[in-house]
């Protein structure tokens, strides 16, 4: 499996200009701003909304960069081509990503690679972790452009496999880490363990185990709960479990919650979508609050309810809000 990056091998960004004299975050001894624009410009849409960005960063003196397999379709005069790997984003103001949660997923690699900002744009379906939709671009390029946006941190995890006293990998999850059976029609058998003490034996699916931010996803789906992102917690979330009990857990931030692989069958271990991996029977997942936060960039800062509001068009027809002031 894919091996997280240690932050302490990537040089940081500063967030105060004038730390030790240093340039700008973004910007080079030469005084250059620098932005990674990530995008999958296969769709037409996708690739002209990705060329004007790329246009609009140049006209207003930013150095865009852009991934070496995204590149073939667009217009790169003005745009430097880097490796898509860990140090893709190094040194750079901001990842800015154009497409859906996917794309911003991989954006996340990117930029918690290098602690910088991770800013999203939505040209697929519901985009959660995006900040502003298509029609907002040209809106969202000039905030980047005036520097007119601010930074949270989000939680991540960090998960390992274990068997017996062998470290077997490392892995990490904005959204959440997913534990599958490997064969379809077989059933997971797994223990849950909190706070160091077993809880439960499942016979399942598998079960997933999720950020706040990872709570409108995969978790969601799982019929876990809707968490607020400033919430600081972890969601453990059983997948069609056949046991008296299988509810969805919250749990605390600093709780480690660890899955064993019983029986003969394997696991397969994603997260966030990605990065799959076998987990044999045996073997043991462990999953801590992350080390190293992902920071999103903000240039809205509507409430979260606002975004579930939207994203999921809930009704709200009728609400008329505080009907007098404060006394």
């Amino acid at each position: 499996m894919d091996t997280s990056v240690d932050q302490q091998d990537i040089p940081s960004v500063s967030d105060d200009p004038a730390q030790d004299g240093a340039a700008p975050a973004g910007e080079t001894s030469r005084g250059v701003r620098e932005v990674l624009v990530v995008a999958h410009p296969r769709r037409p849409f996708v690739r002209d909304s990705a060329q004007r960005v790329l246009d609009q960063l140049t006209a207003a003196g930013i150095r865009p960069r852009v991934l070496g397999d995204e590149a073939g379709q667009l217009d790169l005069s003005c745009a430097a081509v880097v490796d898509a790997d860990a140090g893709a984003a190094a040194g750079v103001e901001l990842v800015l990503v154009l497409g859906g949660d996917g794309s911003l997923l991989r954006g996340a690699d990117l930029a918690r690679s290098a602690d910088a900002p991770l800013l999203g744009v939505n040209l697929g379906h519901i985009g959660f972790l995006a900040e502003a939709e298509s029609e907002d671009i040209d809106d969202t390029v000039a905030a980047v452009i005036a520097r007119d946006y601010t930074v949270e941190e989000r939680m991540t995890l960090d998960v390992t496999i274990r068997k017996g006293q062998e470290l077997l990998g490392r892995n990490w999850a904005l959204n959440e880490m997913a534990l599958e059976k490997g064969q379809p029609g077989k059933l997971l058998d797994v223990v849950v363990e909190i706070e160091g003490r077993p809880l439960s034996r499942w016979s399942c699916d598998g079960a997933v185990c999720a950020t706040p931010t990872g709570s409108t996803a995969y978790a969601f789906s799982a019929g876990g709960p809707v968490v607020w992102p400033s919430v600081e917690a972890l969601l453990v979330v059983p997948l069609s479990a056949h046991a008296l009990f299988a509810r969805p857990l919250v749990v605390g931030p600093d709780v480690m919650v660890a899955f064993e692989v019983l029986g003969k069958e394997k696991a397969v271990l994603s997260c966030d979508g990605r990065r799959p991996s076998d987990v044999l029977p045996g073997s043991r997942v462990e999953v801590t609050r992350g080390a190293h936060p992902v920071r999103l960039a903000r240039v809205r800062p509507n409430p979260f309810t606002d975004r579930l509001v939207a994203k999921f068009e809930l009704p709200v027809e009728g609400w008329r809000g505080r009907s007098r002031p404060d006394r």
